[in-house]
Order: C-alpha cells, then structure tokens, then sequence
C-alpha cells in the first residue's frame, strides 16, 4: 500500500488493529525495513486505537467511521473476526478485500454476498495464487479441457512448527491450519474446475502430537488433509479425487512455506512446485535459502525505488485498489459480474 501511495493509487493509509501500544514499533519496523531501504517511500499512517490503548476489540469501528462510502479496506484478521469486520464495512459502503478463508460458514458467505450486492460494493477474497504466472498457466490448461476430466488432485502446504508460537492466541480455537492453508489450494482448484466439475463429498483427517505438547501447548491439529470426491459436470458416473494437505507442524526448512500440487486429468497432468523455482541464495547470516522474487522482488530498481510491482503478491492487491478505482469512475452501474475475472470476487469464491 505505501507503493501504490507513492504511484498515485491509493491516498489515505490508516490501520486498526487491537494493541495500540505496539504501534510505535509497528512504525519503526516499517521505517527500517521499507522506508529506509527505497528511495521516495512514506510508510506514515493514521492508527486506530490510540498507541496509548493496550486493548480495543472494536477499534475497527472508529477508523472506518472516519472513512467515507467508496473507500477500500482490507482484513486480515483471525478467521472468526472476518465476518464482523466485512459487514461493518459494507453498510458504510466501503469496499472489503478479505484474506482467505473469507468466513468459516457457507451461511455467512452467502450473507456476505448478498450485502455486496444490496450495498453494491466490492467484496473479494484475496487469493495472490490467481495472479502467479505458473498458476495462472497451470489454471488455462486444466480450466481449457486440455487435460481432459478430473481424475485426481493432490497439494500440500506447510508451515514451520514456530509458527505455533506466532498464533498462539487463536490457533486451535478460531481457526485451524486447513483453513489458514488449504483454502488457497482449494481456491485454486475449485477455480480451475469451475463449470467442469462439482465437490460433492468431504471426508477431514488429522494429525495430532506436535502442537498439543511441548513447548507449544496449542489445542490444534499438526496437519489437517481433506478428501473430497468431485463429479463430473457432463457425466456424473465420471468422479475424480482431491487431497489438500496443510501442516504447521514442519521444521524450519529453505522456505518459510512448502507449497505444491498434482493434477492429474484423463489426458494429461500438471505438476507445480511453488517453492522451487530454480532459485537459491546462500549467505553467511541466513544460510541457505530457495527464494521466489515473482511473488514479490524485495531489491530496488537501479535508481533505488521498490521494484516489486510486477509480483503476483503486489498484483493480487493492486488489482483490487483498481477495481475500486474502476466501481468508482461509474458508480451509478451495479457491481454485478462486472469484476468477475479480474478479482475472485465472493459471489464467485464460495470455498
């Protein structure tokens, strides 16, 4: 958001969170590792509550209260929060980019979407996958029929284990690691199959030992996968088999996420490997490291400005800033499907 600041896109920047105390350093993390590091980089922003506050549930409520019908937020917040947060910025007209998952029930999906639309407002879930150029391409020739029918379908995602200590205060109790993980390979493949094939039986395993003991002490699941049989749209006696697999419960490895998936199709397969892309660094004070500067380039261009606008994390929120940009420009038309392939729009992502 500073980037798109500084490019013109967006204005105004105000975060909200609980803590108002951790502000201060929040501000000095950002000048540290963002404004001081590229050229012309203002990370100031207004902050709700106060640095002063130590615990305000509700602070969301005052900074969008400041804000006017046409603005844009973005949450990303424990899963079991999303929902209050959407809803009271829908009624106030401002346009929501949710993390996935967006909410934890098919219900308050649906009733998310119908107040985008009665409000006529963007709500759109943030999947940056859908902006990954290998995705993307892995997407058109599972999406094209080019594969055939679904026959099977395999990811994994992970975590390390420290990450345990990092949600603490919500892992286990308003989310777990399938949510938190498998909903962006779900997305992906729910998206590719979209009009080709339908879920139509959900079977959930999990592993347990790692994070129910010590150090961690967490009352949550190591590694959750997800079965689900899919049958064919045309031909309901064709089924295939999906398996999503999420663990945060994986030791500290050259990436913080392992991320992959199979596709198999009855005329062909697609396999991704989202961590490995052929590129490694090795350095003295972080060691070995496989890196993906397409999901975001963190060195300056040659004249020392932020240089990761063409990475598909950066896109993934670029896009929504552009569609507000757009609703804005011809706010008497409804929403409808017009973002429809130009943002996983909620009335489109129901997983």
């Amino acid at each position: 958001m500073f980037d798109l600041r500084r490019r013109g896109k967006v204005e105004r920047l105000v975060m909200a969170g609980t803590n108002g105390t951790k502000f201060a350093s929040i501000r000095a993390h950002f000048e540290s590792n963002i404004g001081g590091v590229y050229r012309d980089m203002d990370t100031s922003f207004e902050s709700f509550p106060a640095d002063d506050v130590a615990r305000d549930v509700h602070a969301y409520k005052a900074a969008m209260d400041t804000m006017t019908r046409g603005d844009l937020c973005t949450i990303f917040t424990p899963d079991d929060t999303h929902m209050d947060i959407a809803m009271y910025a829908i009624e106030r007209g401002i346009h929501v980019l949710i993390t996935k998952p967006p909410v934890k029930t098919l219900q308050q999906h649906l009733e998310l979407v119908e107040a985008a639309r009665a409000h006529n407002v963007i709500v759109a879930v943030e999947v940056h996958k859908r902006w990954d150029p290998i995705y993307r391409d892995a997407w058109q020739r599972i999406h094209s029929g080019a594969l055939g029918r679904f026959s099977f379908f395999a990811s994994y995602m992970s975590q390390p284990k420290t990450q345990l200590h990092t949600f603490k205060r919500w892992a286990g109790k308003s989310s777990d690691i399938s949510y938190y993980l498998n909903s962006h390979h779900v997305d992906f493949h729910c998206w590719a199959l979209e009009g080709r094939a339908r879920p139509v039986m959900v079977t959930a395993m999990g592993s347990t030992g790692i994070a129910n003991s010590a150090p961690f002490n967490v009352d949550a699941e190591d590694v959750i996968t997800l079965m689900v049989k899919w049958q064919d749209v045309t031909d309901e006696t064709c089924v295939g088999t999906a398996l999503y697999t999420a663990s945060w419960s994986a030791p500290k490895s050259d990436v913080h996420s392992q991320q992959r998936f199979h596709f198999v199709g009855s005329e062909g397969e697609v396999t991704v490997d989202q961590a490995h892309r052929g590129y490694s660094t090795a350095t003295d004070t972080a060691g070995y490291a496989s890196v993906n500067p397409l999901f975001m380039k963190y060195t300056p261009d040659a004249d020392g400005f932020f240089d990761g606008a063409s990475g598909y994390g950066y896109r993934s929120f670029e896009a929504f800033v552009d569609a507000a940009a757009e609703i804005a420009s011809q706010p008497h038309l409804a929403i409808g499907r017009r973002l429809d392939g130009k943002l996983a729009m909620a009335h489109a992502a129901t997983t």
